[in-house]
């Protein structure tokens, strides 16, 4: 057995072969993953944000350390006619972004002894494109259609050639129409966190809330406010126990899939396919001017907004959606009321009292 050479941190590299200098390369995609490992980022974000890396190094024509903003000007294009969502541009722009960050911190000196380049971060205010939401007004459904909808759902749930699913189908998008959850926070609650006992409403214990940045589950306690307790109690009373006998069991799913677990003897849980199908088949028949266009996530907004307009405060939102920043609520709120219109004519009216006053 030998030992090894231990670089002192405080040394400068040595690097004198063409396959030391991509050991090296390789070595700093390496440490950025640990490092974002240690701050506990999921692996799943951890393995995203090095793909995104991997596909940008491999486009440039030298070393990683060697980019520059046309580099990431040709990459970013090149994503656009590959026909990529704007949702997904901006998400590998920001993971290159904070990638380059992380070299010209820990890499710079390095870098600099090894080849005498000084690392540029190729991701600038020019090229970074905005995400979806960027300069766009996404107005959810009215009062009045959603209510229809929801209305006449409800009325073929019970006619339905299949029960069960049609009732599970339509309890999940009241979910989403009434306390604005997300799809996956719908699909991993269990029995266990429908808390009757917990505020005025009963509240539900969200456990997978979406984490900011890749950190993991943000779990937070919803009240079951705008009717939900109702909702929730119709359906563990009356439909829940009738897909099997795990009803009684409080890890077992509270929306349940039709076929059984064997290993942990009971129902599986429901894939998010299902239900966004079934939001896409009632909308069509019911909503036509919506076809296509009503997603989950425009209920989730539907659901601020309307709370919103019956006076919840934004706080209020921010907490019961999970949101890390009031911003972030802001963006979702859409008001069809006329007070913008009403607020003006309220403030020339005290304008005029005024000037009346002074005559």
């Amino acid at each position: 057995m030998t030992l090894a050479v231990v670089r002192n941190l405080s040394s400068p590299r040595g690097a004198q072969t063409q396959q030391e200098l991509e050991d090296f390369e390789q070595e700093i995609v390496d440490q950025y993953a640990l490092a974002m490992a240690s701050a506990g980022l999921t692996d799943g974000h951890v393995g995203n944000t090095r793909s995104a890396i991997i596909d940008f190094a491999r486009s440039l024509p030298g070393p990683i350390w060697a980019a520059t903003c046309e580099d990431a000007d040709r990459f970013l294009a090149g994503l656009r006619h590959q026909g990529r969502s704007a949702n997904t541009r901006a998400g590998k722009a920001g993971a290159i972004a904070q990638f380059y960050d992380f070299v010209i911190t820990r890499y710079q000196g390095d870098i600099r002894a090894l080849t005498g380049r000084i690392v540029e971060q190729p991701i600038d205010e020019f090229n970074r494109p905005p995400g979806r939401n960027e300069g766009e007004v996404r107005v959810p459904p009215s009062d009045v259609e959603v209510d229809y909808l929801f209305t006449q759902w409800r009325g073929s749930v019970v006619q339905a050639r299949k029960y069960l699913p049609a009732a599970r189908n339509y309890f999940a998008a009241s979910l989403w129409r009434r306390l604005g959850l997300r799809m996956n926070e719908t699909i991993m609650l269990d029995i266990r966190d429908w808390r009757p006992d917990l505020g005025d409403f009963g509240k539900l214990h969200v456990r997978f809330g979406k984490g900011s940045r890749g950190r993991g589950p943000k779990p937070r306690l919803v009240p079951a406010i705008n009717g939900a307790d109702r909702l929730i109690d119709w359906w563990l009373a009356e439909v829940r126990h009738q897909f099997g006998d795990d009803w009684s069991d409080p890890d077992a799913p509270m929306l349940p899939s039709e076929r059984n677990d064997r290993t942990l003897a009971r129902c599986r849980r429901v894939g998010d396919d299902a239900l966004r199908t079934a939001l896409t088949k009632q909308t069509k028949m019911l909503l036509p001017a919506w076809a296509g266009r009503l997603t989950p996530h425009v209920l989730r907004r539907y659901c601020a907004s309307s709370l919103y307009g019956d006076g919840m405060d934004l706080k209020a939102l921010q907490e019961l959606l999970g949101h890390e920043w009031l911003s972030t609520t802001t963006g979702y709120i859409h008001v069809r009321s006329d007070h913008i219109e009403q607020s003006w004519m309220t403030a020339n009216q005290r304008m005029e009292a005024r000037f009346g006053q002074e005559a």
